[in-house]
């Protein structure tokens, strides 16, 4: 049992404190770039249907079948992780991510294939809210939960980046069926990991529900305005930020490059993740160890996301839009790890899921919004005007951070034990 007393020593650097880290946490990040990094359902889909010769229309639907189930999955598992904990929940989404993408691979009806690109939606990217919740759970402090947060985003980009040009090499060497056989693969190995791993919920979790009647509920955290404000910023910025994947292909085939030409600015885009995120995540750690709200640094990530991403608007070659895909790599590490930060903060004890679920929506709303907003910049100006809607989107998102800042600092103000002087307790 730790000690009470108090000692002079200084609070320690958690970059030093790194290697320490439990084995359950170095396990969720190795999980979280294998499932990435495999993670070829969503980005291959589209090629997926119009290999079963459906028309472009009927394709948009398939998508937003997978949109929609991605918005419930977080959700859910956001509610299951702090209902159930981490290892159950990890383990059978995980589990029913091995048996829906096979099946996926194989249909070939319009419905059979919409229901099952739904299901697909919902585990696909079930492990974010909830590996959130276990950073949060495990660690005390916030530059700690930010250090970690910072590295698995690392995971995330760099397995996304290899995604892309692996999945496109083994697409052509085994077809694209084969690729959703391997995503499952993948996740069977991770649900097993999970299960091995993690340890079981406290007791308190599978206590029945009248002997936890004190948990917060979901329409608790729909009632925090701290809440819904910080998802519309991050929406404005993740809306930025999903540009890359989503309306880069557009402007660039408007411009008549290819899908070569798209593949050479996910590498731009990883590289300069490789090269900025040693430097960003300790220094952004050392920031949360100060206690005050990521506020600011969530303004500037919008900004540079809306900036980053407008540039590809004016770009008409290759070496541009990597120059752009690039750009936008500052805002988007800052993004994660300040939104994060303020998902903890603002989630109370019992809640990190949830809350964490309930902000993980905002990516499968940005996804749809990306490509809606290209679509319709192309069509009223082309590159100039997906120029400012999306240096605006930005801009909006920073200008929403204001208000947020406020509520966060009179609901700080108001409370026995702020979030700030609750870290500074644990250190």
């Amino acid at each position: 049992m730790p000690s009470t007393v108090a000692t002079p020593q200084t609070a320690p650097d958690p970059d030093a404190t790194a290697r320490r880290w439990p084995p359950i946490i170095w396990a969720a990040l190795i999980g979280t770039f294998t499932i990435r990094a495999f993670g070829f359902a969503y980005p291959f889909l589209p090629y997926h249907a119009n290999s079963l010769g459906f028309s472009a229309h009927m394709t948009g639907w398939i998508v937003a079948s997978f949109g929609a189930g991605w918005l419930v999955g977080q959700v859910g598992c956001g509610w299951l992780s702090d209902r159930f904990g981490p290892r159950a929940t990890l383990g059978y989404a995980m589990g029913a991510a091995t048996v829906t993408l096979p099946v996926l691979a194989e249909v070939q009806s319009p419905v059979a294939l919409l229901a099952t690109t739904f299901l697909t939606g919902v585990v696909y990217d079930a492990a974010r809210p909830v590996i959130t919740a276990l950073i949060d759970d495990t660690f005390p402090t916030k530059a700690q939960r930010v250090l970690v947060s910072g590295w698995r985003h690392f995971c995330v980009n760099v397995g996304a980046a290899l995604t892309g040009s692996l999945g496109g090499y083994l697409a052509g060497a085994a077809g694209l069926p084969t690729l959703f056989w391997i995503n499952a693969c993948a996740c069977a190995l991770f649900g097993l990991a999970a299960v091995l791993l993690l340890p079981p919920p406290p007791r308190s979790r599978r206590a029945g529900p009248g002997l936890d009647c004190s948990r917060p509920s979901y329409s608790d955290a729909l009632r925090d305005s701290r809440l819904w404000l910080l998802s519309l910023v991050s929406l404005c910025a993740l809306t930025c930020a999903g540009s890359v994947f989503t309306a880069l292909p557009m402007l660039m085939s408007s411009d008549g490059l290819d899908a070569t030409a798209y593949g050479w600015t996910q590498v731009a885009n990883a590289a300069a993740v490789l090269l900025l995120s040693p430097f960003l995540t300790p220094w952004l750690s050392r920031r949360a160890a100060q206690g005050e709200p990521m506020t600011g640094l969530l303004a500037a990530s919008s900004i540079l996301l809306g900036i980053g991403m407008g540039l590809a608007g004016l770009a008409d070659s290759t070496i541009g839009y990597c120059l752009a895909a690039a750009a936008a790599v500052p805002g988007e590490i800052i993004l994660f790890i300040a939104a994060g930060d303020l998902v903890s903060r603002l989630a109370p004890p019992g809640a990190h899921g949830r809350y964490a679920g309930l902000w993980g929506s905002n990516l499968a709303l940005a996804v749809i919004a990306a490509p809606l907003l290209a679509a319709w910049s192309l069509d009223h100006g082309g590159g100039i005007t997906a120029t400012w809607v999306i240096c605006g989107t930005g801009v909006l998102g920073a200008v929403l951070c204001w208000p947020l800042h406020s509520s966060i600092r009179t609901t700080d103000a108001s409370s026995p034990q702020s979030p700030s002087r609750a870290d500074r307790t644990a250190r």
